[in-house]
């Protein structure tokens, strides 16, 4: 089992910044991928930026990029999103998720059924 705690989320004003964590606890040293998902009021849950544990290759959906970077600390065992340029459309949930199956492609980095342990997630606010 994985425990997942995400931090950093609040309100901001658009244009600014956040730095969201996710502290991760448990058997971590069998996760494969995490990712960053987030659920704007009255939408589904969406990708946001997904990176692998060991490689580092790194995942974004289209509308955050050259906004948000997606980093990790294996020492902390904790995953970061740092999100710049801030809109309004960023307001969500944000929720961070973990992976210790080995499916590789795309798809299981980019899509919910790729990942198994979620945490409670973090509200990020963006005001106009």
């Amino acid at each position: 089992q994985v425990q997942l705690v995400e931090s950093g989320g609040g309100l901001v004003q658009a244009g600014g910044s956040l730095r969201l964590s996710c502290a991760a606890s448990g058997r971590t040293f069998s996760m494969y991928r995490m990712g960053w998902f987030r659920q704007p009021p009255g939408k589904e849950r969406e990708f946001v930026a997904a990176i692998s544990w060991s490689g580092g290759n790194t995942y974004y959906t289209d509308s955050v990029k050259g906004r948000v970077t997606i980093s990790k600390d294996n020492a902390k065992n904790t995953v970061y999103l740092q999100m710049n340029s801030l809109k309004p459309e960023d307001t969500a949930v944000y929720y961070c998720a973990a992976s210790a199956r080995y499916l590789s492609g795309t798809y299981y980095y980019t899509d919910t059924d790729g990942y198994e342990y979620w945490g409670q997630g973090t509200q990020v606010t963006v005001s106009s």
